[in-house]
């Protein structure tokens, strides 16, 4: 029983570093977005600033309109990506456990080979560009990160170790069809898979930046990442090249764009909304992701 204890006692401090490890640093890039760029420069960066600043945010807010739309197409992008992906995965993986299906394995097995077979860049492009004419299309944005052969093999899994083929038989008896077996019986018993398969795909979708930096050319279609991730990239073309500073100082606008703590604040900006996301998917995460994960 002491050993049982210590065990979890053990067990309990190491959840808690783990915990601190993910946390602190957030409130690290917290503190930092609030303080002042000279402070920061001189000091080094700190948990409660020397100086408070709201100069990146200021910054931020010289953007606010274009912020907005931008958020506005992550969003979008996001909830609708997220809810399409999910049922073109479990619409495809649930025959995949069924061991009635005709030609089963190969169906499997051209979702492997997409994992371990990549065509490349050039190819990629060509199609989205000159075959299906998605540029500057938000269409461009959802199309490519839709399906993940991984998601599939997942939800394929759990359909089959923890959906009961009884259950299934016993409907099929009773005249359910197999749409309404899947509505009615496998969907409802498949919410920690659909969880865990809906957060990574949310991440996903969230966290992109390169799709529009491929496809999008027109600022008003632009993500919410690509935004950050361009605006930190003229800023430090800015700030690296002297003839670009000089024209700013000259101008006297250099002095007033911040580089560090704008870098945190847009950070702080970026993580706010998908934070939330977190406690809808909490209950499942965990039971989906071990279960669906047991057999491959």
């Amino acid at each position: 029983m002491a050993n049982f204890r210590i065990s979890q006692m053990l067990l309990h401090l190491f959840l808690i570093c783990a915990s601190l490890v993910c946390i602190v640093p957030l409130f690290l890039v917290i503190g930092i977005s609030f303080s002042d760029e000279t402070a920061i420069l001189s000091d080094g960066y700190k948990f409660i600033p020397e100086k408070f600043s709201f100069t990146a945010y200021k910054y931020l807010g010289d953007q606010f309109s274009q912020i907005i739309t931008a958020y506005g197409v992550s969003i979008t992008v996001t909830v609708v990506g997220t809810l399409l992906g999910l049922t073109i995965i479990a619409l495809y993986a649930y025959p995949l456990s069924r061991k009635e299906l005709r030609y089963r394995g190969f169906f499997a097995l051209f979702v492997f080979l997409t994992m371990v077979f990549n065509s490349g860049l050039v190819p990629w492009y060509l199609v989205y560009v000159k075959f299906l004419h998605l540029k500057d299309s938000i269409w461009a944005l959802i199309l490519p990160l839709l399906v993940s052969p991984f998601f599939v093999i997942i939800m394929r899994t759990f359909f089959e170790t923890t959906i009961p083929a009884s259950v299934i038989e016993s409907a099929t008896i009773d005249g359910a069809g197999e749409f309404t077996i899947f509505r009615k019986i496998v969907l409802p018993l498949s919410l920690p898979v659909l969880a865990t398969v809906g957060l990574f795909t949310t991440l996903n979708y969230w966290n992109d930046w390169f799709l529009s930096l491929i496809y999008i050319t027109k600022s008003e279609h632009i993500s919410l990442q690509y935004l950050m991730y361009k605006t930190l990239l003229d800023i430090q073309y800015i700030t690296s090249n002297p003839n670009a500073a000089s024209a700013l100082l000259a101008q006297g606008a250099l002095k007033d764009i911040p580089s560090k703590t704008l870098q945190m604040a847009m950070a702080v900006v970026g993580i706010g909304p998908i934070v939330f996301a977190y406690p809808f998917f909490q209950k499942y995460f965990v039971k989906g992701l071990t279960i669906g994960a047991v057999k491959g």
